[in-house]
């Protein structure tokens, strides 16, 4: 009886490690197309982000120089300040250009999923369009709208909604091609 417990523990085990996150697995296609990084070494690991303190770093990235930006209720339009803060994406990827991004597109749950993933889709371009605008190449950049599928947040308050209206700039690593 003890080996089947100790044999059902790692069957479990093993199926929540099987449950990972799309961001911290390496990439975004496991199979590479496009000359995008699809595993492996070069995309992103965990633990791979790096030190905050190094402005070269993944972790710099997302911490100081912020890796999303929020819209109004039913809108793409970037406001002053996601520009601002995609000014200083696009500073950081003109001086890190072994980098390459995949950009999200979130909403918030109201709406059908059908809407919300339209409006996902144009934040993400929305921020694709002003980053190329920086003089980004759309070579680096990929976009992809999740809708109202992965929020930050769930709950029926204008705080939750006001966290999922978002675009999140993804860095990996390792840009190939």
């Amino acid at each position: 009886m003890k080996l089947m417990t100790k044999a059902l523990m790692i069957v479990a085990a093993l199926a929540l490690a099987a449950c990972n996150n799309p961001r911290a697995g390496g990439g975004w296609d496991s199979n590479g197309a496009d000359g995008w990084n699809g595993g492996g070494a070069g995309g992103i690991q965990t633990g791979a982000l790096g030190d905050p303190n190094d402005p070269r770093s993944i972790a710099h990235f997302n911490e100081r120089i912020g890796d999303r930006v929020f819209f109004e209720t039913d809108q793409s339009t970037l406001t002053d300040t996601a520009r601002q803060t995609l000014s200083a994406q696009a500073r950081w990827l003109s001086a890190n250009p072994q980098f390459a991004i995949l950009i999200e597109g979130h909403a918030d749950e109201r709406g059908t999923r059908e809407y919300n993933v339209a409006l996902g889709a144009r934040r993400a371009n929305a921020v694709m369009q002003y980053l190329v605008s920086q003089g980004i190449n759309a070579n680096r950049m990929r976009t992809v709208s999740y809708g109202k599928e992965r929020p930050v947040e769930a709950c029926p308050e204008a705080r939750c909604w006001n966290l999922n209206r978002r675009a999140v700039t993804v860095v990996s690593t390792g840009l190939t091609g």
